[in-house]
């Protein structure tokens, strides 16, 4: 009786299978987190050719779904950006959620995340511990730590050359005291939750993916 009630289920269609693995996968994400400069960009480049994660990057996902047409939070989006204010923590997670929902149903394979500059603060973090718990494991907070100087200095130099109106001294100064009295508390409470692995990002691009590489192999 077993095996013929076993046999009579419906045999699921390739789509509905992967939809279904996708709604039971759940994301494995890695926080990077570090102040300008301090080389997050590069090196997420670096751990996504080696280790085959999915960079996202906060700031680029918001920056199109501002841009496309369709998209139901554009106009919002907008207003806060022109306006001057954070956009609203629920909006950034539903489009690091979509996008890594949309990785995962492409991919099943596909379900290990660097999530770049996220999250900035505490209004970042206590939206994601309400939104995501139960459906994201956070495995651990990369993080590059390097001095303002050094910062301030990889920045002015990309500055010649990037067009980013904000890579100026002025600018770099205002944007290191953001992160200091916005990010760095979080960096300090995911360290009391045993969860932050650092690296010194004031070396070489070379030499601090050398220790990145130790931490990958290490955590598996």
């Amino acid at each position: 009786m077993v095996f013929r009630a076993l046999g009579a289920l419906p045999r699921l269609s390739p789509l509905s299978a992967r939809s279904l693995l996708v709604a039971v996968m759940k994301p494995l994400v890695v926080f990077v987190l570090g102040g300008p400069g301090a080389g997050k960009g590069t090196q997420c480049e670096k751990i996504v050719e080696k280790y085959g994660y999915t960079h996202l990057s906060a700031g680029d996902l918001l920056r199109d779904e501002r841009k496309r047409p369709d998209s139901e939070y554009g106009e919002l989006i907008e207003s806060y950006i022109r306006d001057g204010k954070i956009v609203p923590v629920e909006i950034t997670i539903s489009l690091l959620k979509r996008a890594m929902e949309q990785t995962m149903a492409a991919n099943a394979d596909k379900n290990k995340f660097l999530i770049d500059g996220f999250p900035r603060n505490e209004d970042n973090l206590l939206g994601w511990d309400k939104t995501m718990d139960g459906k994201a494991d956070v495995s651990f907070v990369l993080f590059f730590d390097c001095d303002n100087e050094t910062c301030i200095g990889r920045c002015l130099e990309r500055g010649k050359s990037s067009g980013r109106s904000d890579d100026n001294r002025e600018s770099l100064e205002k944007r290191i005291q953001t992160y200091l009295q916005s990010t760095r508390p979080i960096i300090d409470q995911y360290e009391q939750r045993g969860k932050v692995r650092k690296v010194d990002a004031s070396k070489s691009v070379d030499q601090v993916f050398v220790k990145v590489r130790e931490i990958f192999d290490r955590e598996g």
